[in-house]
């Protein structure tokens, strides 16, 4: 199954340049998408999974992900994270052999 994505129809500029980005690494050198399926030894069951996958591929390469907010770590996880960082270094301390001191 081919599906070029430039010279397509049903897609705006936008949703075109934002399939090309998604799918980079599954078109080709002239920007089309190829599927196979053998996985039936049905000619129609095989087709009818290409296509299903297709429309999979698409919907995701559509989807627009929310934008990651960074958040500043808790002050009860920033007191655990040096509690823990004290305990180790207190079990390193201890490894040390004694003074003969």
């Amino acid at each position: 199954m081919f599906f070029d994505v430039e010279n397509s129809a049903e897609f705006s500029e936008e949703e075109k340049n934002q399939l090309l980005k998604k799918l980079a690494t599954r078109l080709t050198k002239e920007n089309v998408l190829l599927l196979t399926c053998d996985e039936s030894r049905s000619q129609h069951k095989n087709k009818e999974l290409a296509i299903n996958r297709f429309l999979e591929i698409i919907t995701l390469g559509l989807k627009v992900l929310k934008k990651r907010k960074p958040t500043k770590p808790s002050k009860s996880s920033i007191r655990k994270k040096a509690e823990n960082k004290r305990k180790q270094a207190f079990k390193k301390v201890l490894r040390k052999k004694p003074n003969a001191e």
